[in-house]
């Protein structure tokens, strides 16, 4: 029960990042009442159902990077619905200055 519950909170908050807007993992942990645990973000993002709509993509580490593998096919589609929505990522790396989404 308190993973679905977690689970809610977070795809919640990941659905009120706006398109051109990135947030990290932690900054959705904290949002959703569960600071501290991004990793969690990161399980529960990984649990969405195939055909969901959530901006899942908007979703990227703290570092400012994307953290799938760089040669894997998660990691080419969330940069290219990133790059669609007119987010730059120069060297592997979003501005979180630029495009950080600030709730």
């Amino acid at each position: 029960m308190q993973i679905q519950a977690m689970q809610q909170a977070i795809w919640q908050v990941v659905s009120l990042i706006p398109s051109g807007k990135v947030a990290t993992y932690g900054q959705l942990a904290k949002l959703a009442g569960f600071p501290g645990q991004a990793r969690a973000v990161g399980r529960c993002l990984s649990q969405l159902p195939e055909q969901s709509q959530l901006p899942w993509h908007r979703v990227i580490n703290a570092q400012g990077r994307i953290s799938f593998p760089a040669d894997s096919a998660a990691y080419r589609e969330q940069k290219q619905r990133l790059l669609a929505e007119g987010i730059e990522i120069a060297r592997g790396r979003i501005s979180l200055r630029l495009y950080g989404w600030q709730p």
